[in-house]
This record gives structure tokens, sequence and C-alpha cells, in this order.
């Protein structure tokens, strides 16, 4: 979903009060004290945009992550938005020696209507690259592994974006053209060979 998460005030508080329980009951077997919802679910938030203050719960929308912490601990009190879709992601496999691999985010948020054109138009370009470009037996990942996931932002039109990068700086997945920078750079092979020897 992409809008706000919807906030029910007075399950919030039936929640703080012990009328529901928490994880929609499912640790209710154990004697684990009354619910405190700064210390399981405002502290546990991974990027802090949670506050309870004067018996409201608020949430810094523009910080939050999606991560559905919050949810999965109080689903009476906490729905997703209403503007929902999917995300795609690409490349999954489970190789005997590596062991099951998730794919990687292609495109973050894409609604699911009919006709259905936006998914279509990606998953075309994808089955046209992989029918020229991938070898005998290839799967679409190990196309992608090889080529790069730059060359496939190329052929399905997909701008990169942060969630891309799998780590800044040391192995980014995106490495950009000289054209493709507003300010520009001149690139010199020599120059850099010279402090980069091997």
């Amino acid at each position: 979903w992409k809008d706000d998460i919807k906030i029910d005030q007075d399950a919030v508080n039936k929640y703080i009060d012990g009328e529901i329980a928490p994880h929609a009951g499912a640790h209710s077997g154990g004697n684990w004290g009354a619910f405190d919802i700064q210390k399981e679910v405002i502290d546990l938030c991974p990027t802090r945009c949670m506050k309870y203050e004067g018996g409201k719960l608020a949430i810094n929308h523009k910080a939050c992550a999606a991560c559905m912490c919050c949810i999965n601990v109080m689903p009476r009190a906490l729905h997703i938005g209403d503007d929902r879709g999917c995300s795609m992601l690409v490349g999954a496999k489970a190789p005997i020696l590596d062991g099951a691999q998730m794919g990687s985010l292609l495109v973050p948020f894409v609604k699911v209507e009919e006709p259905y054109d936006e998914i279509e138009e990606a998953v075309v370009k994808i089955w046209d690259w992989w029918m020229e470009e991938g070898k005998n037996r290839e799967r679409l990942g190990e196309l992608i592994k090889r080529q790069g996931f730059q060359k496939l932002l190329e052929v399905t039109g997909i701008e990169a974006q942060a969630p891309d990068v799998k780590e800044p700086w040391t192995n980014s997945y995106i490495s950009w053209k000289e054209d493709e920078v507003p300010s520009g750079w001149e690139r010199d092979p020599r120059e850099f060979r010279k402090i980069h020897r091997r």
C-alpha cells in the first residue's frame, strides 16, 4: 500500500487496557504481564516513527518504512491503507548448493487492476530479453547475475531507485554512464589504472 496506516484509537486503548490480546492472541499462553505499547510497539519500530501521548497513537508516515511490525502486534487497531497494489520481484531461485535466494525488487509498487497493462508491459520486456540473451537452461536470476541488474533496468525502462542498491559504494548494482549525470564528468581510463593497479 502507498498511503498512510489507518489507526483506530479506541482499539489502541483497548490493547493497552488488556481488552484485546496483542499479536492476535498468539502469545496468550504464557505469563508475559500487561501489554506495554512503548516496549512492544514504539521501541521496536525500526524507523522510530511512532509515539503515544495523551491517549493517542501517532505515526510519522513520511518516516514509516511499512515494515508492518506494529500491525502484527495490534492488527485490530492498525490497518494498511486503501491505495493498494503489488511489488514485482525477479530472479528468485533455489540452487542446490547456495540454497533459496529471494528475488530482487524491480517494481516497488504497481496497481493491480484490470486490464493489468503495467504488469504485462514489464513481464513482456523481461521475457523478450530472457529469450534473446539467456543461455540454454539458464534461469532469469542467473541471467541477471551474469549481465547485471542495471542491464535489466535498461531493458525494462524502469529507473533505478534506492532499493536497487545492494551495498552503497562497495557493491552497487547501478553504475552511471557519463551522459546520465546532469553535472557530467570525464573518465580517463589511464589515470584510473595508475591509481588502481592490478
